[in-house]
């Protein structure tokens, strides 16, 4: 059970990131729909630590080349993620207002992102790896 409510509870705070993206970019106020963008990161950001996982055998290895590069290559998503809403509004194709909501919804999905890969990213009978 304890399973099914961490599954509402990430799928609560991915529409709560979501939102925060889409207000970014549909109010009235900011009207461009530049910052929709960084979905492509949201669907990339998991890539490169899934592969490692299935590629590597963690037995006993403290450290392994494998999972540090894709943790460095997750970690250069992340902040192209954060830093594009930046970049764009320092450019102005989008207004300030909407780089702050952009990036709180980044935070939350990334927290979330994060938060999957804590709770189902054990190799016990509850994991993502089955689906």
């Amino acid at each position: 059970m304890a399973g099914i409510k961490a599954l509402i509870s990430l799928s609560f705070g991915g529409a709560i990131g979501l939102m925060f993206l889409m207000l970014g970019c549909a109010l009235p106020v900011y009207d461009k729909y530049w910052p929709l963008f960084v979905l492509f990161f949201y669907i990339l950001c998991p890539v490169p630590y899934c592969i490692s996982r299935r590629v590597i055998d963690d037995t006993d290895a403290a450290s392994n080349a494998c999972k540090e590069l894709a943790i460095f290559l997750t970690t250069g998503i992340v902040v192209s993620a954060f830093g594009l809403p930046i970049i764009f509004a320092r450019a102005d194709v989008i207004e300030w207002g909407a780089c702050a909501l952009v990036v709180t919804g980044n935070t939350i999905i990334f927290a979330t992102i994060l938060g999957f890969f804590l709770v189902f990213g054990s190799n016990d009978d509850f994991s993502w790896q089955q689906w």
